[in-house]
């Protein structure tokens, strides 16, 4: 199945998908001032539990590797199970 990048351009641009995106900033901003992590350590905020919509605002966040939070993402419609 191919990409659709019209849609996603769409979904990115849109003002739900904003607020998400400014949210996830200042979770890590919050946790760079905790010392928590740092600029270029390849450590992302894991937003515990699933949230496909609403404010990230009052979610609480952990701190794991890149790889480990992009591993246990839901599945995604149209993608297959490796």
């Amino acid at each position: 199945m191919a990409r659709n990048y019209a849609k996603e351009n769409k979904w990115e641009s849109s003002a739900i998908q904003k607020k998400r995106r400014a949210a996830r900033g200042r979770a890590r901003y919050k946790a760079m001032k905790k010392g928590l992590v740092h600029k270029g350590d390849r450590k992302e905020l894991d937003h515990v539990g699933y949230h496909p919509t609403g404010s990230l605002d009052h979610v609480p966040t952990k701190v794991t590797s890149r790889r480990a939070n992009r591993k246990r993402q839901p599945p995604h419609k149209g993608y297959k199970a490796r």
